[in-house]
């Protein structure tokens, strides 16, 4: 069951409990939506648009290049960039890429990415949310505000999801 109240986790120290709540939250909603999803349902897209199953590998990316930078304060590898970039651009590459992919395998690759993320997160306290640091090009930020674009991109992308769900119901009623 889904809960509706921010709260610390446990295991986690206050303020990163609060952040992990709504990272769940965020994600226990998006796994409902999608949890009965055949695998063309995930295929499907409008030409040069999307396809669930794109979007779905795109958090999980957004997710792994947070970890990156806010728990090792670097970029991608030559390597992580081969493996996670397609999703991460959301080109046409992805569209081949992820194809014929059960819901389960996007859901197994999401779940995988978050176990990462939150044994990370035990190891931090509220202070390393706090920790003021300096993109290249000068602008500064801070890993809470990292923690919160992967929120609010997965937030955003299951937007679309919704909407795309919804408008290929109401093409079958037709």
């Amino acid at each position: 069951m889904i809960s509706y109240q921010v709260q610390s986790e446990k295991g986690f120290t206050e303020k990163i409990g609060e952040l992990v709540c709504m990272l769940e939250h965020t994600r226990a909603v998006t796994i409902q939506e999608v949890a009965d999803l055949t695998q063309k349902e995930l295929d499907e897209c409008e030409p040069g648009g999307n396809s669930i199953g794109m979007l779905l590998s795109h958090i999980a990316a957004i997710e792994f290049v947070h970890q990156v930078i806010s728990f090792e304060e670097r970029d991608m590898t030559a390597d992580e960039k081969e493996e996670w970039e397609p999703a991460l651009d959301l080109s046409g590459q992805t569209r081949d890429l992820y194809r014929f992919l059960t819901v389960d395998d996007y859901l197994d690759l999401m779940e995988l990415t978050r176990d990462t993320t939150l044994e990370i997160l035990k190891e931090k306290d509220d202070s390393w949310l706090f920790e003021e640091r300096t993109w290249s090009d000068g602008v500064k930020y801070n890993p809470y505000y990292l923690w919160f674009h992967v929120m609010e991109d997965e937030i955003n992308h299951r937007g679309q999801i919704r909407a795309m769900i919804r408008s290929k119901k109401q093409k079958t009623k037709i």
